[in-house]
């Protein structure tokens, strides 16, 4: 068995319970901000920016600081949307990684992003681009959401 400590790599390895992460979903006009992993589980998969909240530390302010940790952006958050499960098991069904991941939707603000030392890649892609990719389980279901939060406060009050 391993540790717990989420700076050792090993220690995500058949954890004893699921990790905290949070995700971003960066919107600018209808193009969503997409990053390669760069690390395992699911390496070269594309997925928003994102990664494990420290403790003492908001959601939001984990999304945000993973945000400028990976590409180097800032954007503002509009909403949480719905938390994704990502459950891997090995070959005889032990559960080799567990992380319970909160993602936000949020608003371009300006620059480009750029890939750092936990990204790959980097890239915007339309709905019907990021479909046709390789990416992290429940990843086109939160984008729609995303989408659909962001058109939500773009409607006028009636």
């Amino acid at each position: 068995m391993t540790g717990t400590d989420p700076d050792d790599p090993q220690a995500r390895l058949f954890p004893t319970r699921p990790f905290v992460g949070t995700s971003i979903a960066v919107l600018r006009d209808e193009r969503v901000l997409l990053a390669a992993r760069a690390n395992e589980p699911m390496r070269g998969v594309w997925t928003l920016p994102g990664g494990l909240v420290e403790a003492g530390e908001a959601l939001a302010e984990a999304a945000l600081r993973e945000l400028q940790e990976e590409v180097g952006l800032n954007a503002a958050v509009i909403g949480v949307l719905s938390p994704t499960e990502i459950i891997l098991r090995d070959g005889t069904d032990r559960v080799r990684h567990h992380y319970v991941v909160h993602p936000h939707a949020a608003l371009w603000i300006g620059g480009e992003p750029v890939a750092g030392p936990e990204a790959l890649g980097v890239r915007w892609a339309t709905l019907a681009e990021l479909e046709t990719l390789a990416t992290t389980p429940g990843l086109a279901d939160t984008v729609r959401e995303a989408f659909a939060r962001a058109a939500s406060r773009a409607e006028p009050a009636a």
